[in-house]
């Protein structure tokens, strides 16, 4: 099991950076006592997760003072890795006006603020695996570095799914593609009363004449899948429609999610494969 733990200033970007830990997969838990870290990671291990971050930093006020014994206690006893974020006071400075938020050691001045702070957390950037200042970062080049730091695997979704225009179109789908110009397997009366998921119906949407078709539009949703995927989106979402939903845009949901598993395919579901043709 994976634990990291995220600590640093106020302000030097920790949220950004237990963002980028989530999206990766990581049950995230903020603000938690060093006390409570040994117990977090065996209750994580019986529940079977994989990979935990948990955040720690000076809004745990009198809970820090046995931070150095807490973090020796798990890093004798795990593999956990430390990530420490800093940036200079003169940016955090900057980013407090913007924000107008209350510093939690709540000194005379932000300045003293950020002295007090770097001493309570001085364990925690000592024992630090990764120490990353935000200085010069904005809010996507830290997480970038986080999930490149940290070698993040975080897993690209296209989730597919079918519809039927006479019942409105979805409201969650980053493309939506019509597929009523396909032969329609509703005036065939042998195929009416079935739907896109038997083998007789795709193979009425599929044939020759339309494969070239299929082709084209299979090398679409790829190259438009791979894009998103490359402008560091989780999830893309398709929706393929017919008139109704039964038929045509079934049979071409199943087998885009067949063609295109190597990009993390999913099967969707079929909006209105129960409600007929017309």
């Amino acid at each position: 099991m994976r634990f990291v733990v995220v600590s640093g200033l106020s302000g030097s970007g920790k949220s950004t950076a237990l963002k980028a830990l989530e999206e990766a997969g990581f049950f995230v838990s903020d603000n938690l006592p060093p006390e409570l870290w040994h117990s977090l990671y065996d209750q994580a291990r019986s529940h079977g997760l994989s990979k935990v971050a948990i955040c720690t930093d000076a809004r745990t006020r009198s809970f820090l003072e046995s931070v150095e014994h807490d973090l020796a206690d798990l890093l004798q006893q795990t593999e956990a890795q430390v990530v420490f974020l800093d940036a200079s006071d003169e940016v955090l400075l900057g980013r407090y006006n913007l924000t107008r938020r209350a510093h939690p050691m709540g000194d005379v001045s932000l300045f003293a603020d950020f002295q007090r702070e770097r001493e309570i957390l001085a364990p925690l950037r000592e024992a630090a695996d990764l120490v990353i200042d935000t200085t010069e970062l904005s809010a996507k080049q830290l997480a970038e570095r986080i999930t490149e730091t940290l070698h993040l695997e975080a897993d690209f979704t296209l989730r597919i799914f079918s519809f039927g225009f006479k019942h409105g179109p979805p409201r969650d789908a980053d493309l939506v593609l019509d597929m009523r110009g396909l032969p329609n397997p509703y005036y065939d009366a042998r195929l009416k009363s079935l739907s896109g998921l038997d083998p007789q119906v795709a193979e009425y949407v599929l044939n020759g004449q339309t494969r070239a078709f299929y082709l084209q539009l299979r090398d679409f949703v790829r190259a438009s899948a791979e894009l998103a995927r490359s402008a560091k989106r989780r999830n893309y979402t398709v929706g393929i429609g017919c008139t109704g939903g039964r038929h045509r845009s079934v049979a071409i949901a199943e087998r885009l999610v067949q063609d295109l598993s190597d990009l993390g395919a999913r099967r969707g579901e079929h909006r209105d494969i129960h409600k007929g043709e017309y």
